[in-house]
């Protein structure tokens, strides 16, 4: 079994960071850049890193990374740096894969509660990262690396290996649909056998089913794709359950892909982002949104003005989507 971390794996054809050429900004305005957050050390460190690289791409404004919960500095901390600078308007980049229940509500609340402390602030909040060309084609690029003799020594076809496409999971079906729909324009054209989506929590199938059913095509090779950002827990969990089916199904060659890292085309898509939030150009898709669903005619347009909702972020160790009868009772109720 291959199992490529972000140390190791051969990326001699990507570009580098340093060579990297972004489009010039219109405003010289400072980015507040949300992360999700993690307990993991080298998952923090991740997104800290990120931000280090991005201000060093353009200095002619701050770049503040912050977390939106489970370590620190927290996105008050972050507004607060930057009031005490003098600032007064911020982009606010999310960096976050799909638009999810996270993006929605939980920091543009806390986004509210930066202005009740601070009446004169003005946040023009950008979008997540979504289905952008850039990320597709840094899974091709990767993908076409582990068609290389060193990476596939069994010279293994396409047509014998299956993608296994790994999401983080999401209690927002619009999301879960994104991933389904990235993976989809993945697999179309690759030549692969076919693409099995799958997720690592909260929602179905889990990454253990989707190993199951990526075996119902008895494929010589299958290829994990995890699809984060960073590094994390979550990450590490892929890695060590491919291993243990590398363990069960010794006649399978399985290769698990790193998550995205800090990888040139990530920071050409935050560049657009936030010249959308410069521009006036942000848009996101409402139409499935289960919040805007239940809201019925209260469309609540991603103004960002949402009411506030309690949200426990304790992450309990019980699993309230385990049982998938459960899952498909709760999935759709908007909190």
């Amino acid at each position: 079994m291959l199992i490529f971390d972000t140390t190791n794996l051969n990326q001699p054809e990507y570009p580098s960071v340093e060579t990297l050429e972004l489009p010039p900004l219109p405003i010289k305005r400072p980015v507040l850049m949300i992360g999700h957050g993690t307990r993991d050390a080298d998952g923090r460190l991740a997104l800290l890193d990120f931000a280090a690289i991005y201000q060093t791409l353009d200095r002619s404004r701050p770049v503040v990374p912050c977390f939106l919960e489970l370590t620190g500095p927290t996105i008050q901390e972050g507004i607060d740096q930057c009031v005490e600078q003098g600032y007064t308007e911020f982009s606010v980049l999310p960096v976050l894969l799909f638009a999810a229940r996270h993006n929605k509500f939980d920091v543009t609340n806390e986004l509210d509660r930066a202005r009740a402390k601070y009446p004169q602030l003005k946040f023009h909040y950008g979008r997540h990262f979504g289905i952008a060309p850039g990320i597709i084609e840094l899974w091709r690029s990767r993908l076409a690396e582990l068609d290389k003799p060193e990476n596939n020594p069994l010279q293994i076809s396409r047509a014998d290996t299956v993608l296994l496409f790994v999401g983080r999971g999401s209690s927002d079906p619009d999301a879960n649909g994104d991933v389904y729909k990235l993976a989809r324009i993945l697999w179309e054209g690759s030549g692969y056998s076919t693409v099995e989506t799958c997720f690592i929590g909260i929602t179905h199938p889990r990454l253990e089913e989707g190993f199951r059913r990526a075996r119902l095509y008895q494929p010589k090779r299958i290829i994990v794709l995890p699809y984060f950002l960073f590094t994390g827990a979550l990450v590490k969990k892929i890695f060590n359950i491919t291993a243990q089916q590398q363990e069960q199904y010794p006649e399978i060659s399985m290769t698990c892909l790193p998550e995205m890292g800090l990888h040139p085309q990530l920071f050409s898509v935050l560049r657009e982002r936030e010249i959308e939030t410069q521009l006036g150009q942000v848009q996101m898709n409402c139409e499935m949104c289960k919040f805007r669903l239940a809201a019925g005619a209260n469309h609540h347009g991603h103004s960002h003005s949402h009411d506030h909702h309690n949200h426990d972020h304790s992450h309990l160790p019980v699993d309230p989507y385990a049982d998938i009868e459960q899952y498909h009772q709760k999935i759709w109720q908007a909190p």
